[in-house]
């Protein structure tokens, strides 16, 4: 049995509809939980990242109707990340403006960023991506190093934080509000001095956020 049979097999109607309707009825779901979900998938997966990255098996994922078969494929991403180089950010960049909503986008800004971090030559793509017009990118650009922890690059969150000031779009000013409160755990006083500068052009949201834990 293959890993899309086993979805549906284990799909559940009535977990299905409060599920997709979560994410505002925006995509069909098969009815798996979370847990159930990697449950389901681990051994599958696990075997899968011992081969190259399996893009066709990616878009295939992306391609379906259900949710699941996204998360499945996001799933596995993260798991094969430290495999992965800038030759998938193109790809990865294609996942990210498809289907787009906050569940795939965010699993998808841990996996860029993994590779930023490892390939900084990919700063200057998400340097260009914090000005694109499609907000998603933007917020991937945003989020990417909230793992980064000490390894923060300071100078890249600035440019690109500052570059998406003034804005009105909700997922961008929760996006700065959360970055920043990530990095107030390490730097508090950074992040003080980042309001204190540029708080005039902030969102309420944003500066609400940054401040939780200062």
């Amino acid at each position: 049995m293959d890993i899309f049979e086993t979805f549906r097999k284990a799909a559940n109607p009535e977990k299905a509809e409060p599920m997709s309707k979560y994410m505002l009825n925006k995509f069909p779901f098969l009815g798996i939980s979370s847990p159930e979900r990697k449950k389901l998938s681990r051994d599958f997966l696990k075997s899968k990242c011992r081969d190259a990255v399996d893009w066709e098996f990616v878009f295939k994922c992306w391609e379906l109707p259900e949710r699941e078969f996204q998360y499945l494929a996001a799933d596995y991403l993260e798991k094969i990340a430290p495999s992965l180089t800038p030759l998938g950010i193109p790809n990865l960049k294609s996942l990210i403006i498809t289907k787009s909503w906050w569940d795939t986008v965010d699993a998808l800004d841990a996996v860029v960023g993994d590779i930023a971090l490892r390939f900084p030559e990919v700063k200057n793509t998400l340097l260009n991506w914090s000005t694109d017009e499609n907000f998603w990118l933007r917020r991937v650009a945003i989020n990417h190093q909230l793992k980064y922890k000490d390894k923060t690059d300071t100078v890249l969150l600035e440019k690109i934080l500052v570059n998406n000031l003034g804005q009105t779009e909700f997922f961008i000013n929760k996006a700065i509000g959360w970055a920043l409160r990530e990095y107030s755990k390490i730097s508090p006083d950074w992040v003080r001095c980042f309001i204190e500068k540029y708080g005039g052009r902030m969102a309420p949201l944003s500066k609400r956020e940054a401040g939780k834990y200062i």
